[in-house]
């Protein structure tokens, strides 16, 4: 290639990765803290500042550490070790604390965070541009990056401050490190790939799949060396660099949890402990809990790292999850595959069909001229990519966290490379073939303009695009507490009168982006107690997550037994708010129970009132959807009797009613959703 060609090569790539960037960068700066941020941020700042390491140690210490650098610099100050949500590591409470509540300029701090893991992301483009032009030329490169630059899922998560985009990019980076290191033996690649694979496994724990990733790579290029040499010389490298590879990862590992076994920071270690003791996380994990136990004892890793791992498998072993109605706790193994099918671009989808079909035809015609021997040499490049793309899909098929799309991140570069193939068919002899496939990358950047800014909730139009999402996936697939500036804009616009009742998912803070609001069940509860309130009619504002139940206990059917422990439970309404608002009336009630009796009762009933609501609010029309992920609904005095009140026939017939009313939405312009008032 000419160097002017050369140049306008690299302008051309450059000029994608920046616009995916931006596109990225700038729809984020529109959107609310979403749910795990906060907690990426301020363990990040912890880890920096004060070398404590006891902060959600199981979401990876590096990408923490890269979101706060900004604060770092910049000397944010934490708040005061004396705090009790700091002690516990209530990183949810004490995160509060840090942006919320000491003054300091949250949006700022979280845009640049979130900067700084869209510049992984970019390198992640590259790579993927990279190795589809080495494959499949400079047409499959480009068609393998507009694939990338546009898809929703990288718009979404490559802005975000969590580890899911820059574990993405350490998967594909440590598979194509090591192939390339095996291939070309030397120090520079097996540095290197050493170095890749060690950043992994401090970027998270799903970094334990690169082993049997990298160990069926090996293989292949051990029986392809084989055929030369023998299998005695490849065996032994791959011991060797195996052995160099392990030390790397254990070094680089210590390094980043400054080379101390102990995850407290020696001057605040005083009265200080986990979040959930060591008893509870190794409770009920196996055999692995026993390797975990005995490398704890030995001190061979980092405490802050043993015990974030040991989270991660606690935690998998179940949660609650959503899928199209349904309910479970273990999950479904149809779970990604349909979170891939819905979440994915219908141009992509019909691209990688395509492509499928013409390579399966093109390696069948060549086995038939050269055979199998020859097809399989062909194909063994692409080993790192298989291994990668089959282990990480079998073990997503079998987990049981089944809580977002973003889980199979890592899946996509794999099938937008492998997307390059088409690439051979970008030619002018082949007119049909040339404008389907442009048409078809036209089509995949439409929709993602279309999704602008909100990436986060897209679903294609096989469950009827986005405004139907909430029916099938939520959590961080749809509603991850991103859209309270939307909501701000929308009761300044409709509601500056009215009274209104929050539900929200997320750990940003209503109060903070201007919001007045009474409210309602909330994950996670963070900041002071919430009052006990009576539900009166207002607007009442639902976070999707919280609308369809998942994580509450009363999720599922409305059965006869809730029904009648919520009648009975509202018949003491009254006596309950007296309880809280009435001190004398307390003393009194006092005598009859003990207060974590009137706690607990109130606690249930209102879980019960919820549920009873959002069943109802569920089969009724919205007035408004602020970005497919907060629901509006008005509810006056009748209405709210007829979901609230009255028997379990009258309720009934309040849910027909709702069924057949008419249907009445505001429509919001996502550009005004998304303002800020502020």
């Amino acid at each position: 290639m000419n160097p002017r060609n050369r140049a306008l090569l690299v302008a051309a790539v450059a000029a994608l990765l920046a616009w995916h960037a931006w596109l990225a960068v700038t729809a984020s700066a529109e959107k609310s803290m979403t749910s795990d941020e906060i907690a990426h941020l301020a363990a990040g700042q912890a880890y920096n500042t004060r070398g404590d390491y006891r902060l959600q140690p199981e979401n990876g210490n590096l990408p923490q550490r890269l979101a706060a650098v900004p604060m770092t610099l910049a000397g944010v100050p934490l708040p005061p070790a004396t705090l009790e949500s700091w002690k516990t590591a209530d990183v949810w409470n004490y995160g509060h604390t840090f942006f919320y509540r000491q003054g300091i300029a949250a949006d700022e701090w979280l845009f640049l965070g979130r900067a700084m893991i869209a510049g992984v992301n970019v390198a992640t483009g590259l790579l993927i541009f990279l190795w589809s032009r080495a494959w499949f030329g400079v047409r499959g490169g480009f068609i393998s990056l507009v694939l990338f630059a546009f898809s929703p899922t990288f718009l979404a998560h490559g802005a975000l401050t969590t580890s899911d985009a820059v574990m993405t990019f350490f998967f594909l980076a440590s598979a194509g490190a090591w192939w390339r290191h095996l291939e070309e033996p030397g120090p520079r690649w097996s540095a290197i790939s050493a170095v890749t694979l060690g950043g992994a496994f401090v970027a998270k724990f799903s970094a334990v799949l690169l082993i049997p990733i990298l160990g069926l790579v090996g293989l292949v290029w051990a029986a392809g060396a084989a055929r030369r040499d023998g299998w005695s010389q490849p065996l032994l490298r791959l011991a060797r660099t195996g052995l160099i590879h392990a030390a790397a990862t254990w070094t680089i590992i210590w390094l980043f949890y400054g080379f101390r076994y102990s995850a407290f920071a020696p001057t605040l270690a005083d009265g200080a402990t986990f979040n959930h003791g060591w008893g509870w996380t190794l409770t009920g994990i196996g055999f692995p809990g026993k390797v975990i136990w005995w490398l704890k004892e030995w001190r061979a890793l980092p405490e802050a790292w043993l015990y974030g791992l040991t989270f991660v498998l606690q935690f998998a072993r179940a949660r609650g999850a959503f899928m199209s109605g349904e309910y479970g706790v273990t999950g479904w193994v149809t779970f990604f595959p349909f979170a891939f099918l819905v979440k994915s671009t219908l141009p992509f989808l019909l691209l990688l069909a395509g492509g499928a079909i013409s390579g399966g035809l093109a390696i069948g015609r060549q086995r038939t001229r050269e055979g199998l021997a020859a097809v399989a040499r062909r194909l063994r490049p692409l080993t790192p990519l298989a291994a990668l793309f089959a282990v990480y899909w079998i073990t997503s098929l079998t987990s049981h966290l089944n809580i977002g799309h973003r889980h199979i991140l890592p899946t996509y570069p794999v099938l937008f490379i492998a997307a390059g193939w088409l690439g051979r068919w970008l030619e002018v002899r082949r007119p049909l073939a040339l404008v389907c496939i442009t048409g078809a990358l036209v089509w995949h950047a439409a929709e993602s303009i279309r999704a602008r800014p909100h990436y986060l909730a897209y679903f294609n139009q096989l469950v009827g695009g986005s405004a139907n999402g909430w029916r099938h996936l939520v959590d961080s697939s749809l509603d991850w507490g991103q859209e309270l500036p939307g909501l701000k804009h929308w009761l300044d616009a409709n509601a500056r009168s009215e009274r209104v009742f929050l539900s929200y998912f997320g750990t940003g803070d209503p109060v903070y982006e201007g919001i007045s609001a009474t409210a309602l069940p909330t994950l996670p509860e963070v900041g002071s107690p919430r009052p006990w309130r009576p539900l009166t009619p207002g607007v009442y504002a639902i976070s999707a997550t919280m609308l369809q139940h998942v994580y509450s206990p009363i999720r599922g059917d409305w059965t006869l037994e809730r029904e009648k422990e919520f009648q009975q439970l509202r018949a003491i309404e009254p006596v309950l708010l007296a309880y809280q608002d009435d001190p004398r009336r307390r003393v009194e009630l006092l005598r009859d129970a003990p207060a974590a009796n009137w706690a607990a009762s109130w606690k249930r009933y209102e879980e019960l009132r919820f549920a009873r609501l959002c069943h109802y609010l569920r089969v009724r029309r919205p007035e408004s959807v602020i970005g497919h992920a907060i629901f509006i609904f008005r509810l006056d005095a009748t209405e709210l009797r007829a979901a609230l009140g009255g028997s379990l026939k009258d309720w009934q017939g309040a849910l027909e009613q709702a069924v057949n009313g008419p249907a009445v939405i505001v429509p919001v312009k996502a550009s005004e959703a998304a303002g800020r008032s502020r």
